[in-house]
């Protein structure tokens, strides 16, 4: 076959396959049951998640708990189970504490009330229709154990599979349309990639592959822009909706990117005099400004797309760069561009990137092996070139995350220490005044950056404890902890407690060939790299190792570390690094012909490990309206009720996300870090809205417009707001209400 016949099956294979994700979007046909998780046994209150779940089981609880389950609560999941064919059906619930399944509006299974694990099971017989279906779950302390499984015809008993449930009543034409174009799709996207590996393999000679190989820099970005499209799937069939918006975080760090694009060309100076939390200034800093990832964002947010939108293209960004990144420094240093591949893949498709994936610092990871290559290139040659290369790719990490920032201060100290036949030679002045001067540049560079966090630190005391780094720090099972599909499902579930750092077991064999052959010690750029993992972990931690208070006190970027545990992300650094070292050590001792097999093998078996997916995501419905109604107007000062403190702030990171549809001031806000005596003074004096006081607090505030969420507040607020005196209705969509708040009752 010519490689131009090949090219065009390609294009004709791929041309047909996007056409078909096309379509499959068109029929809004999702999987599922909705699922809602309470943090209280008591009925009637708001769910603190609600999302679209696959499954009904214990390893489900566990993903949206994230291992910390509360020790009382409750879960529920509704939607329909359609069946196309008459059957007979054995459904079980296996739970402890209670459950029951309801079926077709009848109680079918009633395994209630306060026990260990029991299974109770009921028979019946499926017509061929949409059934709605209701589980609930409660948690009433000690073990807990759920699976909702079913038998079909005499099957084997199975979880019941998502493609079975749907979130709404689908159209029988459309699940059958939508059940066949999946299959389709998955069968052609798996010819796509064995076609393409057998003609770039068989094709080598030919004029098509002579351009790629001698351009492989290109090749290996597109490599890495399809595998960041197949490991995050499904967000790339619906970019503009599918989110992780079922996550306060996520939806801040959207506020975040929108709040950068308003402001940066408007007030620059102002940019950390952010909208939320009024009247406190600098309240962009009690969140990651985020500036790298929000300059990336500027242009969709600014051509008019959703902050949603803008937060899912930086994301896969994300993935694709630090691949990328890591491909071209370990493909430089080990001369194999397969392991370059594999490096790549190792180090962006992780398992810590993928467990925070609400969190947008997580997945832009890719300035830290190219600021490890420029400390290397500035050991080798120290020239005022290398130092300003460094401080730019440390500068530019910077701006990524402060967590970002310590990681690769720590990285690069420890890389530079363990590196002694560089700086302790005739060269050592010279070395230490590029290094010095590398580090006053980005002192410079970041000064802007640094400035409003240094204030809230010294003025508001925000920093954090070591009794919270004690909290957050690392435990073993973090190291055997992976949301890797295979794994996960296996194994690493029973691990699972929050964090994961497991590198894979791929990984984990190539770097072992780097130890094993004595590489990591004897290779200088090796050894640095295994020297800031090894650290990496030490420090991942905290007040647990001996010293560790000390280093505390000594170092003030400890002091902005809170879940010192992400030191353990300079582990999966340390053997990506190594796993490259160890693919080309076995480049070295295989032939050319047992290579041009075994490269491509590693990096596909990489990505094929580490696949996560299909990820859980919730669907973006927009910014209601109502919103805009107070953009244009002046002097405006708002808030969003109810106003929720404690365990519950985290909704209001979805006034903040509202509020960029008007960008006016706004009372609520959330953050990982926010004064106390502003929650407790507004919590406390909102708490009786409308009441007289809470009235005189809003009045004294300054605030002019108030929305209020008529599902969330109730039906009593909601009638004592038609008498409420200072209030005039003046907008309504939906359940949320917007009043105009008086200068003095009337």
């Amino acid at each position: 076959m010519t490689p131009r016949r090949a090219l065009t099956l390609l294009t004709l294979a791929a041309g047909t396959w996007i056409v078909l994700v096309g379509v499959r979007a068109s029929l809004k046909v999702s999987h599922g049951l909705r699922a809602e998780y309470f943090e209280t046994a008591t009925p009637g209150l708001s769910p603190a998640v609600a999302v679209i779940d696959d499954e009904v089981s214990l390893a489900q609880l566990t993903r949206r708990w994230d291992g910390d389950f509360p020790d009382v609560f409750r879960a529920r999941w509704f939607g329909y189970l359609t069946v196309r064919d008459r059957m007979s059906c054995s459904f079980a619930l296996t739970s402890d504490d209670g459950s029951t399944m309801t079926l077709d509006g009848q109680l079918l299974i009633d395994n209630s009330g306060r026990h260990g694990p029991v299974t109770r099971a009921a028979t019946v017989d499926l017509a061929a229709a949409a059934h709605p279906v209701l589980i609930e779950y409660e948690q009433l302390g000690g073990g807990l154990e759920l699976a909702w499984t079913w038998a079909c015809d005499g099957e084997k008993p199975a979880l019941v599979p998502a493609r079975v449930l749907t979130p709404d009543r689908p159209a029988a034409w459309k699940l059958t349309a939508a059940y066949m174009i999946d299959i389709a799709s998955t069968v052609l996207f798996s010819g796509l990639v064995v076609f393409g590996t057998f003609a770039a393999l068989t094709l080598g000679a030919q004029p098509a592959w002579q351009w790629a190989r001698a351009r492989p820099a290109v090749l290996a970005l597109s490599a890495f822009i399809v595998l960041t499209l197949l490991e995050t799937w499904p967000l790339v069939t619906d970019v503009a909706h599918l989110s992780r918006t079922d996550n306060a975080d996520a939806v801040l760090l959207d506020w975040v990117l929108a709040w950068v694009a308003h402001q940066a060309p408007r007030a620059p100076l102002h940019l950390f005099d952010a909208n939320a939390f009024y009247p406190h200034r600098n309240t962009l800093a009690f969140s990651e400004a985020m500036i790298v990832q929000s300059a990336m964002a500027a242009p969709i947010i600014w051509a008019g797309g959703s902050p949603v939108f803008a937060f899912n293209l930086v994301t896969l960004a994300g993935f694709v760069l630090s691949g990328w990144a890591m491909y071209l420094v370990v493909a430089r240093w080990t001369g194999s561009q397969f392991a370059g591949l594999t490096a790549g893949i190792i180090y962006a498709f992780n398992a810590h990137s993928f467990t925070r994936l609400p969190h947008l610092q997580a997945q832009h990871t890719e300035f830290l092996p190219l600021a490890v290559y420029a400390l290397d290139r500035l050991l080798q040659q120290p020239v005022v070139k290398n130092a300003m290369k460094l401080a730019l790719w440390f500068s530019l990490d910077a701006l990524t995350s402060i967590y970002l920032l310590v990681l690769t201060a720590v990285a690069l100290t420890v890389a530079f220490l363990a590196r002694p036949d560089s700086w302790l030679s005739p060269r050592v002045r010279r070395v230490v005044q590029m290094v010095t001067l590398a580090a006053i540049v980005s002192a410079v560079v970041l000064a802007p950056y640094i400035a409003p966090y240094w204030q809230l630190y010294h003025e508001e005391g925000l920093q954090r404890s070591l009794d919270e780094a004690l909290m957050f720090s690392a435990v073993w099972r973090d190291y055997v902890s992976t949301p890797a599909r295979y794994h996960y499902r296996w194994w690493s579930y029973q691990w699972f407690s929050g964090s994961a750092f497991f590198p894979g077991v791929l990984g984990l064999a190539l770097a072992g060939v780097a130890l094993a052959r004595g590489i990591a010690f004897t290779d200088r750029r090796a050894r640095m790299c295994l020297a800031a993992g090894a650290v990496g972990i030490v420090l991942s931690f905290g007040p647990k190792v001996p010293g560790y208070s000390t280093l505390y006190a000594l170092v003030p970027l400890l002091h902005s570390v809170r879940v010192v545990s992400r030191f353990g992300f300079l582990a999966i650094f340390a053997v990506a690094v190594l796993a490259g070292f160890g693919a080309a050590e076995l480049r070295r001792r295989v032939s050319e012909r047992t290579w041009r097999v075994l490269g491509p093998a590693m990096a596909i078996v990489a990505a094929l490990e580490l696949y996560p997916g299909p990820l859980e995501l919730t669907r973006f419905e927009g910014i209601p309206r109502i919103y805009a109604s107070i953009r244009d107007l002046k002097g405006v000062r708002a808030v969003e009720m109810p106003f929720y403190g404690g365990i519950a702030s985290f909704r209001q990171a979805n006034y903040m996300l509202n509020s960029t549809r008007h960008w006016q001031p706004i009372l609520n806000g959330y953050s990982g870090v926010h004064t106390l005596p502003y929650q407790q003074f507004l919590v406390e004096r909102l708490a009786d809205f409308p009441s007289p006081l809470s009235m005189a607090t809003l009045r004294g505030l300054g605030v002019t417009h108030v929305f209020v969420h008529a599902d969330e507040v109730g039906p009593q607020t909601v009638a004592s707001l038609e008498n409420a005196a200072g209030l005039e209705l003046v907008a309504r969509q939906r359940d949320i209400m917007l009043f105009r708040v008086s200068l003095r009752d009337r």
